[in-house]
């Protein structure tokens, strides 16, 4: 089959799929967005950045950075450069390519007037040579209709033809995943372990040591740093950092010359917790917080808080104070709560089994985004002896 047949195929599939929404009485058109309030008009990429048709989400559970393509805000392609579309894709993932990261690619919203040329896709993917695809995890696709099969019927040939290539460059170690401390733990593990034993081997400190010394630092060094907590770190780097504190070795982050360091230090700590900071008890309570009136949802968290233990709190009070304090400097650093909330929400909270769905990500962020921007309504009316905020 020609690559003009296929155009039709497509083009009659996408038709269809557009038929069927209006069977079902689904309105399958871009929505009308609003853009990025901390979207400079002069961002190299505005023309296309302002639509939020690429986004970054955050962290999933295993530190992954978790890009959206959402097609349902795409325009008419009459009002977009669909060339500086996929510059300003790449331009996004350079950001984040020397790690592991997943993709998500919502497909629903795409349409015969949004979409791009099939040329344009294939051309799209040509331009995603090894730098791109060495460290992507993942892709989803979330609403897969039958244009997306007649895609992949198209681009098969091109998936193989990678797939005998990488076949030819096996022999290498496979990336490590995260490996559990030993059993039982060094005397001064600090990754991997309970919170309880981090009390009980500290004297009864309530605040663990990788969480006061990357605070400590970072309100030093970093409240005005651009994206701080959402950049990477050399995984090489995070690893080095990890056997030094577990072997209960004193960490200088000045000599790493990278604030983003003990940003990820800090992130990946609240990630290896064998139970998460807000507990596995307060999860389903937790998203349960999208049906609660806008007015009550702070006194809602109050509630959610009370019950968890004070150690716990302790900490969690500790470090929404801090991430206050970078939201209140968020016009230099660009980390609003709401982009905080968006990186530190599945650091916080995960199900007792299986991964965080994507349908929770709102609710766990929206959580999140309300303990950092209301921190001292809701952290007021709860103290401990022996307490410390940064």
């Amino acid at each position: 089959m020609s690559e003009v047949d296929f155009e039709q195929l497509a083009e009659i599939e996408l038709q269809k799929d557009e038929e069927d929404f209006a069977v079902l009485g689904v309105q399958n058109s871009a929505p009308v967005t609003g853009e990025d309030a901390n979207l400079s008009i002069h961002h190299p990429y505005y023309d296309v950045a302002r639509h939020n048709i690429i986004q970054v989400a955050g962290d999933d559970n295993s530190g992954r950075m978790v890009i959206t393509f959402s097609c349902c805000r795409m325009p008419p392609s009459y009002q977009i450069d669909h060339v500086r579309l996929l510059e300003y894709l790449k331009f996004t993932l350079d950001r984040y390519v020397e790690n592991d990261y997943i993709v998500v690619y919502f497909h629903y919203g795409l349409n015969s007037r949004n979409k791009p040329s099939l040329s344009w896709l294939q051309s799209a993917y040509k331009e995603f040579d090894r730098k791109y695809k060495k460290n992507l995890k993942a892709l989803y696709v979330v609403h897969p209709t039958n244009f997306i099969k007649v895609l992949w019927n198209i681009f098969k040939p091109l998936i193989r033809h990678d797939e005998k290539l990488l076949s030819k460059q096996k022999g290498h170690p496979p990336r490590s995943a995260k490996i559990p401390p030993p059993r039982p733990p060094l005397p001064m593990q600090q990754f991997g372990v309970s919170l309880q034993y981090l009390k009980d081997k500290s004297q009864g400190e309530l605040i663990p040591t990788v969480v006061k010394q990357s605070v400590s630092y970072l309100k030093l060094k970093g409240l005005r740093t651009e994206g701080l907590f959402r950049r990477s770190a050399s995984v090489q780097t995070i690893r080095e950092i990890q056997k030094l504190y577990n072997l209960g070795r004193p960490v200088n982050f000045d000599v790493y010359g990278d604030i983003h360091v003990p940003a990820v230090i800090l992130k990946t700590f609240l990630r290896e917790l064998p139970e998460p900071l807000l507990t596995f008890e307060s999860y389903e309570k937790i998203l349960g917080i999208t049906s609660v009136e806008s007015i009550l949802r702070a006194t809602y968290c109050k509630e959610i808080l009370y019950k968890i233990p004070a150690h716990n709190y302790a900490i969690l009070k500790y470090l929404m104070c801090f991430l206050n304090m970078v939201h209140r400097e968020s016009i230099t650093n660009k980390m609003t709560s709401f982009n905080l909330a968006c990186v530190f929400g599945l650091n916080l909270v995960w199900p007792s089994e299986g991964t965080l769905s994507l349908g929770a990500l709102v609710p766990v962020n929206m959580f999140a985004e309300l303990l950092i921007e209301f921190y001292e309504n809701i952290f007021s009316s709860r103290s401990f002896t022996g307490e410390a905020l940064p």
